[in-house]
């Protein structure tokens, strides 16, 4: 008698994939509980040319359990849904993935083709033929022997044109009904024929060959989702997901342009070190078999570049990935990228003219790219003002001190902490969280968080001159104004966070020695991490650092601030590193919501 059938009755989809595609599966006759009855999995088993599918195109049923956000039931439907799409094609014979021929025609790209005929007129056909290929958007039939098919790549979209009356290659129209019936948004397609302009005005290709597809899409594809666990999908779907990441690729490209056309150098420097330095963060470690030790993974290229500046090169830049075994939040990734520059006989203004210039550069770079309707999808940058006058400065220590009501002590000697706490205390200042536990840094850098960078909410804002506790790898000076030693440093904040960080760096080889080892009496080092004097950099100080200007920015903030998003993950082509990792794994097939992340505190 073969397997009992239980059909799938009208119910609505969890994701939104469409009216033609949910009338398919109400329509067609196949079991819901497939994946539970061994019987019935045999009747809708797919051939074993497809039988690498079979773990991405459903979860089993002894798993659901850690996806709670799916009914059982939804999970049939949306297996259900990939295994009749995979036996449709299969059934019609285009189940194929064929190679590219170049029989069709000029091949173009869809921009080419939509700058090289923006003028044409409506009703004028070209006589040149050529073949466009790109994913389908959409499918609209006019009758049996008319087809709109909404085709995009690279961003911009087509329309192809599948009029039976002007097909030559001796399509039937039961064959333009069927490329019609099976082709699916998301699929990868073929299409040659001749440019001409409809009578509504829209640009479109006219098919002289039935189209052909080169990719089904196996997976149906939502209208609408937020799922950085897929982020493939997540940019399918959503214009702003990608419009993001395509404006982090437009702004590292300025970024390089920016630097090239002032004669820096872009050079490559080592990830994988004995020993992480350049900034104050705990490193990832890891047991490299080539030399037989452990090694670590870069905090930062700093060191590496001002050994460059030791060699010749006056004028420095690299833009590349950093790694700091740390917390993940809204603004702070493990893995980011940063870019840092170094610039020989540069002092601490040149810098911060070379900052307000980048900076205005970026922000008029991006509000034309969104103007224009390049990353329409992203808000407006409404106030470039703030970014084309001269940014406000505060200097640390005074603006502190009016802030607070009193006089710093000297944060030189070995009672600066306690005499500051006490200074805290004794003005009633709320303290902070484990205050008295902070090392001395840490504590001025939490002062600062409070009382001067909110300054920089409204326009943009240089922190300058830091104490020098906090600045092991600046130049220092006696300040005139508050009798302090300070470091040649500032910082840039723009709304309320963090953007850039410059120094006239340090080219003292005692000076540095003496000030790394303060780095390590103050830190606060963590059980088990072990830190050391750099005496490899200082001994390449002692071959001669010229006077040099340091700077250093992560891209995704910049990136966030110019796309106006406030989550790190968004400007990261996957995610943040807990995306990574669980989106790399087999639990990611059965996709997590967005409550859930927000759960998880992402």
């Amino acid at each position: 008698m073969g397997a009992p059938k239980i059909f799938l009755r009208k119910r609505s989809f969890p994701f939104a994939f469409g009216q033609q595609h949910q009338r398919r599966l109400e329509q067609a006759e196949f079991p819901v509980c497939w994946c539970e009855t061994s019987k019935l999995n045999d009747a809708m088993r797919p051939s074993p040319s497809l039988q690498f599918l079979r773990p991405y195109a459903r979860v089993p049923v002894p798993h659901a359990a850690a996806f709670p956000h799916l009914r059982r039931a939804q999970l049939s439907q949306r297996c259900s849904f990939h295994l009749a799409r995979q036996q449709e094609l299969e059934q019609a014979g285009v189940l194929k993935y064929p190679r590219i021929r170049n029989d069709g025609g000029e091949i173009m790209r869809v921009p080419d083709f939509r700058a090289k005929y923006q003028d044409i007129q409506q009703g004028v056909v070209a006589e040149e033929e050529v073949t466009l290929r790109g994913r389908v958007e959409s499918v609209r039939r006019a009758g049996s022997k008319l087809v709109f098919i909404d085709v995009r790549s690279e961003f911009e979209n087509v329309q192809g044109l599948c009029n039976l009356g002007k097909l030559v290659d001796g399509t039937t129209g039961s064959g333009l009904k069927n490329l019609a019936r099976l082709l699916n948004r998301g699929d990868i397609i073929s299409v040659t024929g001749k440019a001409t302009r409809t009578k509504t005005g829209e640009l479109s290709i006219q098919a002289t060959q039935l189209p052909e597809i080169l990719t089904p899409s196996l997976v149906p594809r939502p209208e609408k989702v937020e799922d950085t666990l897929h982020r493939h999908i997540d940019m399918l779907a959503n214009r702003r997901t990608v419009d993001t990441l395509r404006l982090r690729s437009y702004i590292t490209r300025y970024l390089r342009d920016f630097f090239h056309e002032r004669n820096f150098l872009e050079f490559q420097t080592p990830i994988l070190s004995g020993n992480a330095g350049g900034a104050v963060a705990r490193p990832f470690t890891m047991h490299a078999e080539a030399v037989s030790k452990d090694v670590t993974l870069r905090i930062a290229p700093e060191l590496w570049l001002k050994r460059l500046v030791v060699g010749g090169v006056d004028r420095v830049f690299e833009l590349g990935p950093a790694f700091r075994n740390e917390g993940i939040d809204q603004t702070h990734n493990p893995e980011f990228t940063i870019c840092e520059f170094y610039h020989a006989y540069a002092n601490l203004q040149d810098l911060i003219t070379i900052t307000q210039d980048l900076i205005r550069g970026v922000a008029e770079h991006c509000a034309k790219l969104i103007s224009n309707g390049t990353l329409s999808s992203l808000p407006e940058i409404s106030d470039l003002s703030i970014y084309q006058q001269p940014f406000q400065q505060a200097e640390f220590i005074p603006t502190l001190q009016d802030k607070l009501g009193f006089t710093f002590p000297d944060l030189t000697t070995n009672s600066a902490h306690s005499d500051l706490l006490s200074l805290l205390n004794s003005n009633s200042v709320p303290p902070f969280e484990g205050q008295d536990h902070f090392p001395l840094p840490k504590l001025l850098d939490k002062l600062a968080e409070r009382y001067i960078e909110p300054l920089s909410l409204t326009t943009p804002l240089f922190i300058t001159h830091h104490p020098v506790v906090m600045s092991p790898l600046s130049k220092s000076f006696l300040c005139p104004r508050t009798n302090q030693h300070v470091s040649a440093r500032t910082e840039l904040f723009v709304k309320g966070k963090e953007l850039a960080n410059m120094y006239e760096e340090e080219n003292d080889p005692f000076a540095q020695r003496e000030k790394f080892a303060e780095q390590i009496r103050q830190k606060d080092v963590e059980v088990g991490q072990k830190v050391e004097v750099d005496e490899s950099f200082c001994y390449a100080l002692a071959s001669g650092l010229p006077p040099t200007g340091g700077w250093g920015c992560g891209v995704e903030r910049l990136v966030m601030l110019m796309a106006g998003t406030g989550r790190i993950s968004e400007v990261l082509s996957f995610g943040n590193l807990r995306n990574v990792v669980v989106g790399g794994s087999n639990a990611a097939v059965g996709g997590v919501t967005g409550d859930e992340r927000e759960k998880k505190g992402e």
